[in-house]
Order: structure tokens, then sequence, then C-alpha cells
């Protein structure tokens, strides 16, 4: 095959197809037949595969390899409300060396907080919150051991039935108003995921194209006036303003979710405090599985984040170790005032996380079309913090692979026994990171040491 054939096939829903492609662009790499920049210091911690929806189509292979071949120091994936990519994002990255992590993304409710928003805009109580620093997407088994009231398995299950119920929901109230296009959740949804796990984007997907099939001769057919009118009429719209936006698919599809399925929308389902799972219930699950809870910051103008001091107190109390941040939404923005604003917002964040020992993930989610690949860590804007995000990135992968290769992660037996503080793994495991080389040569590295070893020992020998 050729190498672009091998990376379109990256991106099948057939795992071995995809795994048999990465094998073969990493052997074409180590023999100098495919081009791969040389690393350099920026890191994508926070991208979502396709196993939860990735707006370029990629895969956890298809990560893995893109990573490698932009030169990125490291690479980390976050699905919502699955494990289903951890494994194979993991053993893609150990096979074309590169710095890997793995995690979840949900939401929850913090009745502290019900009456103030967080950092779900309009859904006061809401909170996306964030695990990282998974090894397997296997749930471990807890009979026969002290465990909170569901396994980890059935949180796991909870979620994802809740987003599935809210994801019905949402359709059916759609289909009403979208008449005479209707979606049906299996056949035009479903499909294209690949595991099953539909997303509120699945289906903005599959609103828009059915509508082009609809009213057009098909989907890649030039607006017809009978589909300017359609969409102009459901989205309360002008004829003018879809014509105008309509062929850019990233304005396109933001206006249609705004219109449609965002708070004040026809299709928008109102969350309850029953809607999601608390933040105690998460952060068990997230600690069951060896990972790490992690708190998320959005931009701290909302209410809520103005009481960014007792947010983090409440959720470092129940587990929290790490805080996530995108930061292309908090400097890369055309009013200088708003800009501004931000861009202090985030410097504060980022010294606040250094005071309360919360390492900081980053990245640029790309679950929505304009995402970029990878940040941008030489504008001045992103100067003053690009070292805590580079650190952050190096923490997370040091105890991924201790994790992965001897079951001496943040959240183990060891690490609580020989580094009992926060600020004592947090030191550890980005020193780890620091030193432990991405790939298999890393991985047999760590094996070598005996499991029993201090960590001055093991920091030694790496």
């Amino acid at each position: 095959m050729q190498i672009n054939e091998l990376e379109q096939a990256l991106n099948s829903f057939d795992l071995a197809i995809r795994m048999a492609a990465l094998t073969e662009l990493a052997a074409l790499a180590e023999r100098g037949e495919v081009a791969c920049e040389p690393e350099r210091p920026m890191v994508n911690m926070h991208c979502h595969t396709f196993f939860s929806f990735n707006a370029y189509g990629y895969s956890p292979a298809g990560l893995a390899w893109l990573a490698k071949q932009r030169g990125f120091e490291a690479a980390g994936i976050v699905d919502f409300d699955v494990l289903d990519a951890i494994e194979e994002f993991l053993d893609a990255c150990e096979i074309v060396g590169v710095r890997g992590s793995a995690g979840i993304e949900t939401r929850v409710f913090i009745p502290q907080f019900a009456t103030r928003e967080i950092n779900s805009p309009g859904e006061p109580g809401v909170y996306y919150h964030m695990g990282i620093g998974f090894t397997s997407g296997k749930t471990p088994d807890l009979s026969g051991l002290s465990k909170p009231d569901r396994s980890p398995a059935q949180t796991l299950a909870a979620m994802r039935a809740r987003a599935e119920r809210r994801n019905r929901d949402m359709l059916a109230r759609l289909n009403t108003h979208l008449t005479p296009v209707f979606i049906d959740y299996e056949a035009d949804v479903l499909p294209l995921t690949p595991a099953g796990n539909a997303t509120e984007r699945h289906m903005l997907v599959a609103i828009i194209r059915k509508a082009a099939e609809k009213m057009n001769d098909g989907p890649e057919a030039a607006p017809a006036p009978a589909l300017i009118a359609f969409w102009a009429e459901r989205l309360g719209s002008t004829p003018e303003q879809i014509r105008a936006t309509i062929g850019d698919y990233a304005k396109f599809s933001n206006l249609v979710r705004g219109k449609l399925m965002k708070k004040g929308g026809v299709g928008y389902v109102v969350p309850t405090p029953t809607s999601f799972p608390t933040v105690e219930e998460y952060h068990s699950f997230v600690q069951a599985c060896g990972a790490l809870p992690t708190a998320t910051w959005l931009d701290g103008t909302l209410v809520g984040e103005e009481a960014i001091d007792e947010l983090m107190a409440l959720l470092i109390d129940s587990g929290a170790v790490a805080l996530n941040i995108i930061p292309d939404r908090n400097w890369n923005i055309a009013d200088p005032a708003t800009r501004a604003l931000k861009v202090r917002k985030l410097y504060e964040i980022v010294a606040l996380a250094a005071r309360l020992d919360l390492p900081i993930n980053v990245g640029t989610e790309m679950n929505a079309p304009g995402n970029k690949l990878v940040d941008d860590f030489d504008v001045p804007e992103m100067a003053p913090v690009r070292q805590a995000f580079l650190d952050g990135a190096r923490f997370i992968y040091g105890h991924t692979v201790m994790q992965r290769a001897l079951g001496l992660g943040y959240q183990s037996a060891w690490a609580q026994q020989h580094l009992p503080t926060r600020r004592e793994r947090n030191a550890f495991y980005q020193a780890a990171g620091y030193r432990v080389p991405p790939g298999k040569a890393g991985m047999a590295k760590l094996r070598e040491l005996a499991p029993n070893s201090m960590p001055a020992a093991v920091l030694a020998a790496i």
C-alpha cells in the first residue's frame, strides 16, 4: 500500500486494519522511508478520538501517528463516557515511540454550586470533569473488597446509558421540529461511531447530512433553494444568513448546534441533579481504575469559576490531583479586551494550580471543526505558562508508564507508602516522565526494575 493509503487505513473502523497500517508506517519511519518531524516542545494531551467524536476522524492509532509525524513531545486522548480507546492508543504510542496518556471526560453535578454556572454555560451545577492516566479500558473487579455503592463497571455503564438517553430524548424533539427531515438513531447516527458511543456532535453531522440529502440531489450538491428555505425556517434565521454560512461546515454546524441543541433550542434537554454522576461517585470510579481525578477549567468568567478557590478546595478534598486547561480558547481571541481578560485569568489559574500542587493537562480537544491539531506554544501569550504545560505532560506520562509497566502509578500502594504527599508524587512522576524514553525502549527499561525499588533508586536506574 502507498503511504497515503496506509494513513487512511489508520482511521478505519476495523481495529485490525488500523493496527496493521500503523505497524507498517512505524517500520517505514524506522527505515527513513516516511518523513517524521524532529521532536519539539509541544504537546496535545486532550484529543478526543473517533470513539467519542474527532472532528477530523482520527482513531486512537491515527492520533498516535499524527503525534509521531508532527514531532509532538507527548500526546494524550480523552473520550466522553467511554474507555474504548485506552489500550489501542497506548499500544500505538509504544509502537511509534510517542509519550502517551489516556483519559475520560464526563459531566458531573455539584450540589454546592447548584445555583452557579461553572464550566457548562447555562447549566448551573453542571461541571465538565475528567480522569487521566488510565492504562486499561477494562474496569477492575472489586468483588470481595470494600467498595462504593456502584462498581467501576457499573459507573461506566451508567455514564454511557445516561448519555444515550439524553441523545434519544434530544433527537425525538429535533425530529418533530425538523419535519420532513427525520433522523433514525440506529440507521443514521450510530454508524458514524465505531463502537456505538454517539454524541451530540454525531447527531449534528447526521442532521446536516440528512437535510442535504432530503432537500438536494445529494449531500455534495450545491445548496438548493429548498435547503436554504428549510434551514432559514427551522433555525429562525434569514436566507441570507444561511447562504453566508452553509458552505463553511465549522460555522454552519455551530449555528445549527447553537440554535437547536444548546440551551433555548428545541432539542435541548434540561439536566437535573440526577442527570449526571456525583463528584464522589466519579472520583471513586477513576481512582479504582488507578487513574487521576482531574479538575477542568473553562476561562474563569462564569460565576462558578469566579469562586475558583472554593471549587478547587471541594474537588481536591474529594480526590482531584490535576487540572485540565484548553489554552487556545483563552488567548486566541480577536477582541483585544476579551483577549487581555482571558489571558490574565489563564495566568491566574496556572499560578493557582502551582500553589495547590495540581499538574496541568492541556490540549485542543479536536472535537469541533476548526480545533487545532496542537497548541501554538511559541506565541508570546504562552511563554509564561509553557513550561508548566510541558511539565504537566511529563508528569502524566511518567505516571502512565510506571503504572503500565510495573503497576507503580500515582494511586498505587507503593506510591502511597513512599510518596505520601501530592507534592512528592508530582515531583517523582514528573522526573520519571522526563527520564523514561518513549516507546518500547522505555517500557523495557522500566520492566527491568524490581517492583519494590525505592523512588530514588527508580529515578537513578532510568
